[in-house]
């Protein structure tokens, strides 16, 4: 049996695969067009995912039996086709976690210390002109930390900023009875006006599709930030760059877009109050080896026959087995 990767994964993943006797196939590199993925999942049983699959993949990969996400959302793979197909959708829940609640903690201590501008008026400047930014410098102690999704990473970020940093956290999910005691519950609007830093960590989905409106954006601190690790499309972001061209709220740290990757003639990009990184807040060393290991652990155990742990679509369960047993 072949499977496909998308892009390469570490080598603990390709030892698990190699050992369970599993035939390797691997893109031409970079991002991949549509036709070029297509291809290289004509003759796979499996695929393990780091790019947006196209939507008709499972129709037209007839031997496909599971797409494992190298990751936690699974908003680039056709689940709603791979249900349809009898094609098993896995992910690796949490084990990017610590890496991303890291991220956004690093960007939230960057932007109340202002080390980018500080760092770029040192050396353009000299060392007076930038030693006097530190009148402005703030402390996370005793600020208002508010989470969208307040699942494994938004807990392990509320745990790192309460518990490290004597923040008040609020927090916003649809089960506020499963918040962790010291996360307050708080509505959209509120948790938007009151707090100094607001982190999205909120899978995409059509009820949080622009979840960070003009209206709520509106309703922010003059000071504070908006922080997104989860998906570019949770946030209305023609309103956004509006607010930071006009000075509206302190800025943003944003790991996503609404395109990726940014276009080069972007208006995020000539902002000085916005900090950009390339989607890789849960990209750390040791994410990348666990995220690895866990997606081929899981296609190793569908193509041996077994359920996954991490099944996104068990309503293709019944059509999977069909298939298995159909010569």
């Amino acid at each position: 049996m072949k499977v496909a990767l998308t892009e390469p994964i570490e080598p603990v993943g390709m030892a698990i695969l190699r050992e369970a006797g599993l035939e390797v196939i691997e893109g031409p590199g970079g991002e991949q067009s549509p036709d070029q993925l297509r291809a290289l999942c004509a003759e796979a049983a499996a695929v393990i995912v780091r790019q947006k699959l196209p939507d008709d993949l499972a129709s037209r990969s007839p031997k496909l039996l599971v797409a494992a996400r190298h990751g936690v959302g699974v908003d680039l793979i056709p689940v709603e086709d791979c249900t349809a197909h009898g094609v098993l959708v896995t992910n690796v829940p949490g084990a990017n976690a610590d890496a991303v609640a890291e991220f956004v903690v690093a960007q939230m201590l960057a932007a109340a210390r202002q080390a980018q501008a500080m760092h770029a008026r040192l050396l353009a400047e000299g060392w007076k002109p930038a030693r006097a930014m530190a009148g402005r410098a703030t402390e996370l102690n005793g600020r208002t930390l508010g989470i969208v999704g307040v699942g494994a990473i938004g807990t392990r970020l509320a745990e790192i900023a309460h518990h490290g940093f004597r923040m008040r956290v609020l927090g916003h999910q649809r089960r506020r009875e499963a918040l962790p005691p010291f996360v307050t519950y708080a509505d959209l609007s509120s948790l938007f006006a009151e707090s100094d830093y607001v982190a999205l960590a909120c899978p995409l989905t059509p009820e949080t599709k622009g979840l960070a409106s003009a209206a709520l954006i509106a309703r922010m601190k003059p000071t504070a930030w908006l922080m997104n690790v989860s998906r570019g499309g949770t946030v209305d972001e023609p309103a956004l760059v509006a607010a930071l061209q006009e000075g509206r709220i302190g800025g943003a740290a944003l790991d996503v877009y609404a395109v990726q990757p940014l276009a080069a003639d972007h208006p995020l990009r000539s902002l000085p109050n916005v900090v950009l990184s390339p989607h890789v807040a849960g990209l750390s060393r040791e994410s990348a080896t666990r995220m690895s290991q866990v997606a081929a652990e899981e296609v190793v155990r569908v193509l041996r026959g077994e359920r996954p742990v991490n099944l996104i679509n068990p309503e293709a369960w019944e059509a999977h087995q069909r298939r298995r047993a159909t010569p």
